[in-house]
């Protein structure tokens, strides 16, 4: 009896300093990113997975899904069944693509449930160094001087950084002219030539630029100014336009078909992760700032997001080809 016991007891301990997760879950974490390997979410999706790894008892494995900007990841976990594989989301198929396009093969509201929320990665309006405008104010009377004329580079038709600027012209009253590219480098390269006289875009992709002196932020689309873009205001704090905060957040979402419990454990261990000091500066060195929040902060990120670009879009007559 006296063995007995020590077994049940041995094992309770066993079972106690077990990660819930892997008591609850045979196989390891998935997380499907919807970009290719390298990217600032791609890294910041592996950064997670490392960190979770002991929290979870279980390995976790990065899959990268990229395609019809995010469509394909989405669709991949609203179909998972396997009770382990999640989203690393972002607006592209959550809050934007539903508007661009209503036949989605999933239903991000129905299919996909919050778990939490890890990161901001903002946007700027930037300009090559050579550039007359000083301001974000010497942009919009330009612009209102030359109705669409003035130029911005984009990263894509329907993405982001195309619907920021929409958003920044339909607020300030003003036309400006959009340039779609294939990504920031493209977008990027007609900038710093003159093709293009502004570009939207991460803080990430313009970073380098700002620090080899080729490029100079005129405002950051975010709550605060950001120390890393020197004495750049927020475009809010720059025109005085309300709604100038645009968070470009990146979180984590599962299948609704997932437990609540495993979804409750996750949510706690990635706020952990995401609450950590060594989070905060490994994701500045990304271009993104930790906002750290369960399943309600980002279940509210997501519809504030939706309401926004539903708007912007649909004032603007925007669609995709």
């Amino acid at each position: 009896m006296k063995l007995f016991l020590k077994h049940v007891v041995l094992g309770l301990a066993m079972a106690a300093a077990t990660p819930l997760w892997a008591q609850q879950n045979d196989r390891p974490l998935r997380i499907v990113v919807p970009f290719a390997t390298g990217g600032a979410q791609d890294v910041i999706a592996r950064y997670l997975g490392a960190k979770l790894t002991d929290r979870l008892g279980q390995p976790v494995l990065i899959d990268n899904k990229a395609g019809a900007g995010g469509i394909v990841a989405a669709d991949a976990v609203a179909k998972a069944t396997d009770g382990a594989t999640v989203l690393l989301a972002t607006g592209g198929a959550i809050t934007i693509a539903p508007h661009l396009q209503p036949k989605l093969p999933y239903d991000p509201v129905h299919d996909l449930v919050p778990v939490a929320l890890v990161a901001d990665t903002p946007m700027t309006l930037s300009v090559r160094t050579e550039s007359p405008y000083k301001t974000v104010a010497d942009v919009l009377r330009d612009a209102k001087a030359r109705p669409g004329q003035v130029t911005y580079a984009s990263t894509g038709n329907g993405t982001v950084s195309h619907l920021t600027g929409a958003l920044l012209a339909q607020a300030s009253g003003v036309s400006l002219l959009h340039v779609p590219y294939r990504g920031a480098a493209p977008a990027m390269t007609d900038l710093l030539g003159g093709q293009v006289a502004a570009i939207v875009t991460s803080v990430a992709s313009i970073e380098p630029m700002v620090a080899s002196g080729k490029t100079r932020v005129l405002g950051t689309f975010s709550h605060v100014s950001l120390p890393s873009m020197g004495t750049a205001p927020t475009v809010g704090e720059a025109t005085g336009l309300p709604g100038m905060e645009v968070p470009v957040w990146v979180g984590v979402m599962a299948p609704a078909r997932m437990p609540a419990a495993t979804v409750e454990k996750l949510s706690a261990a990635l706020v952990e992760v995401c609450n950590l000091p060594e989070t905060k500066q490994r994701f500045a060195q990304l271009g993104a700032v930790n906002t750290c929040g369960g399943p309600a902060a980002l279940g509210k990120v997501v519809a504030e997001d939706s309401q926004r670009w539903a708007k912007v879009i649909k004032q603007g007559g925007i669609k995709i080809d």
